[in-house]
């Protein structure tokens, strides 16, 4: 006996790739419905690779009366209205916007990092899926964490235009294939052109000077890990299609070699360390697109700081920077509290 699942903004690139990996992972789904916006009424997508096609559902008509679970990837406007309205019809809200995340009685989860908060759901019956570059971030931070106790994290991203959604990766598309051809180039969905060079402002201004972008890393690494890291963030729009990267500096309270750290992350859940000291002998956004996997990179002690370390880490921020994250979210849930059959 499955779930009944629904993916809202199932239209978008986070919500088809929730799709895709429900049909991936075989998540025991008895019946899933699609809902949009009322624009994207009617229409037909796939689910998976399944070759079964799902009608697209009207979210504004949309009853979530005995349904299981639903995986929010519709943003904060719609969540803010709809998400709520779900939760009170018993249905179990797994939401991907920053809506929720600093709720105290919303749990914030990354499955391989704290499992035990998803325990707390039941006061809204909402669980807040994190930012797509905190998600990769505290997958590689948690297993070093517990070895030797972080105190500092400072941060810098290099994040894909699909953080920005379809239309950042149309930007990027059409101002590459503009300056090729001699085409004047107009920045629209970025604040500068993002082809052939590198922004460094996502999300909107903070009165301190730091972005939203920035500020959703710290308090949610926080709330994730361990409210005493301290921790400093520079968020990065980079032109690439999909996939995350982060130069990491951590300090820690004990020592921690870089070999060490290395055995400690090759058998963490969710990190895969590809580290190499030869050309080469590391991961970029190319090799990670498609895969579920934190990948980390470049290991090396920190010898500006004592019990320091630095490290490269990559993701698919499509992946287990939203929809993947969310799902296992969902296996997670399904595991503790919604047993069936």
């Amino acid at each position: 006996m499955g779930y009944r699942v629904v993916v809202v903004g199932a239209t978008g690139n986070v919500g088809r790739e929730m799709l895709n990996i429900l049909a991936e992972r075989e998540f025991p789904c008895d019946e899933i419905a699609a809902v949009a916006s009322p624009r994207s009424t009617g229409t037909e997508i796939e689910f998976g690779d399944t070759g079964r096609m799902l009608k697209v559902r009207n979210i504004e008509h949309f009853d979530f009366t005995g349904w299981d679970i639903a995986l929010f990837a519709a943003g904060s406007g719609p969540t803010k209205i709809y998400a709520p309205k779900a939760a009170e019809q018993g249905c179990v809200v797994i939401d991907n916007s920053s809506l929720f995340r600093m709720d105290p009685d919303v749990p914030l989860v990354v499955p391989e990092v704290n499992p035990d908060a998803i325990d707390g759901y039941t006061r809204k019956n909402i669980i807040a899926n994190p930012n797509c570059s905190t998600a990769q971030m505290v997958v590689a931070l948690k297993p070093l964490h517990d070895a030797a106790t972080i105190k500092r994290v400072v941060v810098s991203t290099y994040q894909s235009t699909s953080g920005a959604g379809k239309a950042g990766m149309d930007e990027l598309f059409e101002q590459s294939r503009a300056i090729f051809v001699g085409d004047p180039v107009e920045p629209k969905k970025f604040t500068r052109q993002i082809a052939f060079n590198v922004i460094p402002h996502i999300d909107v201004f903070l009165d301190d000077g730091y972005t939203k972008e920035e500020w959703k890393m710290v308090v949610e690494t926080k709330k994730i890990l361990d409210p005493r890291i301290k921790v400093v963030a520079t968020c990065v729009r980079v032109p690439v299609f999909v996939g995350h990267s982060e130069a990491i500096n951590l300090e820690f309270e004990k020592e921690l070699s870089a070999e060490d750290a290395q055995n400690v992350l090759r058998e963490a859940p969710g990190v895969m360390l590809v580290d190499k000291r030869e050309d080469g002998g590391y991961v970029t956004p190319i090799e990670c697109v498609g895969d579920g996997a934190t990948y980390v990179s470049r290991v090396r002690e920190d010898i500006t700081v004592d019990n320091g370390l630095v490290l490269w880490c990559v993701s698919d921020n499509l992946r287990k920077g939203a929809a993947l994250n969310a799902v296992q979210i969902a296996e997670l849930l399904g595991r503790r509290h919604l047993k069936k059959g």
